[in-house]
């Protein structure tokens, strides 16, 4: 193959083929290299202004939290706190047995003195009369709605990772309750109807359930329409908490927006009164940010913390029969005392009015059939009282703790009851304490995590719960070795005194009869 004078062959001059790349490198470097500048320009800028709009947000979510904690704390009850009040509120925190305290221990101090509608926030009234106790799983902004400087508070705590374990279970559990319909379609319609035709308070009207049960039942129906629809009834996991055909296995359930928003650091956020469920407007925004930025967090937990010091009582799940033992003779016989009290002071004022009704129904002839029919009534309310307000003035501390073991059984067989029909559609899933044993070390890590404040608080609450146990026991054993001391100095002085009074009869009779023989003698010498 020839080549033209004057003219570079493509193919075989390689000196020609660089000096063509070189003069196009030459061309499109500047190009690239401006281009590059821009980018990395605009990275730079975006960087800047992400970060700008992140130090803004963290600045307004520091103001918003540090503000709302200063108000908090400065709101605080200064008065003495072991002292009972009018008003008892017990904050119900969910999973921690207060359903036991309730049932075992209050309603039978508080016959008749319960808060109407105690769990239903949207009609719940402290302004009804004989309202002395209030029991709820709303946090402790309700405290906004209650005469603050007469209400006493109590609580209990559990360990966080038992309580998410519970709380995850008892979800299921009632959800589980509507899987005897064929369809979701058909439980909307029937709660709809039972709603419609009862005023009564379910489980789906309380906090957190009305949240956490429809989410788990509309799962476990969707989880049972696609195992219709695969035709397959195959279960692949013999592991309760992770058969995914059946159940939301529970590492996706703690890792879900409405677990991180109601159940995490639960405890601490009801506690501070930043639930889902609060009275104070600028409780979701508060909350929102310290879930946002975890070093906020602090400022939540001081004012939780603040608040368990000043509560009346607070006591431990894990501590079972010393939480009852504490609560019987720290809460229980204030009641007691007050009780008797107030049945002292109504029946005073009630023979008084007794004694000058004649003459102020006498005085009014108009009202006196009015008058009349509200005597009766009250008779009446008071004729149905009468046994339990008796049984109240003669309770003792001993008496309240025998009742309270006497009614733990039966209200533990029904609450058994239930679960083992509930779990038994849900069937192989059967959550126990064997179960929770076979959950990863890792699962059980990143649920600690995730409640790093209920931790904290839960150590707080172990300190409080010890201080006052010692406290407790303390003036148990003072109050019983004065009551011995007066028994046997009592005794002893009877002992001592006996001889003498018997000396002093003694002698007493010797006067006499010395007497009479002299007067007998001195008749003889007449």
């Amino acid at each position: 193959m020839k080549v033209s004078p004057g003219r570079a062959s493509t193919t075989q001059d390689p000196d020609y083929r660089y000096s063509d790349w070189s003069r196009m490198r030459r061309m499109v470097h500047p190009t690239l290299k401006l281009m590059l500048l821009l980018m990395m320009l605009l990275g730079l800028v975006s960087i800047l202004v992400n970060a700008s709009s992140i130090q803004s947000d963290f600045g307004h979510c520091d103001r918003v939290v540090k503000r709302w904690a200063f108000s908090s704390l400065d709101q605080e009850i200064k008065e003495d706190r072991h002292t009972l009040r009018d008003l008892l509120f017990f904050l119900h925190v969910p999973r921690t047995g207060g359903r036991t305290y309730f049932h075992c221990f209050l309603k039978k101090l508080y016959n008749n003195l319960e808060c109407p509608r105690s769990y239903d926030k949207l009609r719940f009234d402290p302004s009804k009369p004989k309202c002395r106790l209030l029991v709820t799983h709303d946090d402790y902004s309700m405290m906004s709605k209650l005469p603050s400087q007469r209400t006493s508070v109590v609580t209990i705590l559990r360990n966080p990772v038992d309580r998410v374990f519970s709380t995850y279970e008892f979800s299921i559990e009632v959800a589980a309750r509507f899987l005897l319909h064929p369809n979701l379609s058909s439980v909307i319609q029937m709660s709809e109807r039972l709603r419609s035709k009862t005023r009564g308070v379910s489980t789906l009207d309380i906090w957190p359930w009305k949240y956490l049960v429809p989410w788990m039942r509309e799962d476990l129906f969707a989880r049972r329409d696609a195992r219709i629809q695969r035709g397959s009834s195959d279960i692949k996991s013999n592991f309760s908490y992770d058969i995914e055909d059946i159940v939301m296995p529970l590492h996706k359930y703690i890792n879900d927006p409405v677990a991180h928003d109601i159940i995490h650091n639960g405890a601490t956020f009801q506690v501070a009164g930043l639930t889902n469920n609060s009275y104070l407007a600028e409780s979701h925004e508060v909350r929102h940010c310290v879930q946002k930025y975890k070093s906020l967090g602090d400022h939540v937990l001081q004012v939780a913390k603040n608040r368990l010091d000043n509560m009346l009582y607070v006591g431990l799940t894990e501590e079972h029969k010393e939480s009852a033992t504490m609560f019987a003779n720290v809460v229980g016989a204030q009641v007691i005392s007050q009780l008797r009290a107030s049945n002292t002071s109504m029946k005073s004022v009630s023979k008084k009015k007794s004694e000058q009704s004649p003459s102020f129904l006498g005085s009014d002839p108009d009202n006196s059939d009015h008058q009349n029919s509200s005597s009766d009534q009250n008779a009446g309310q008071l004729a149905s009282n009468e046994d339990d307000e008796a049984m109240k003035e003669n309770m003792t501390v001993e008496d309240l703790m025998k009742a309270y073991e006497g009614c733990i059984p039966s209200l533990r067989k029904t609450q058994a009851a239930r679960r083992t029909s509930s779990l038994k559609r849900i069937s192989p899933a059967n959550f126990s304490k064997e179960e929770r044993l076979k959950v990863p070390e890792m699962l059980l890590e990143q649920i600690r995590s995730l409640n790093h404040l209920d931790l904290e608080l839960y150590k707080y609450a172990q300190e409080i719960f010890e201080k006052r146990r010692k406290h407790t026991m303390e003036k148990l054993v003072t109050a019983e070795m004065w009551e011995s001391m007066l028994n046997n100095s009592y005794s002893g002085v009877l002992w001592k005194v006996f001889p003498l009074v018997m000396t002093i009869i003694l002698l007493f009779c010797l006067f006499v009869l010395f007497v009479n023989a002299r007067r007998r003698t001195s008749k003889v010498k007449i």
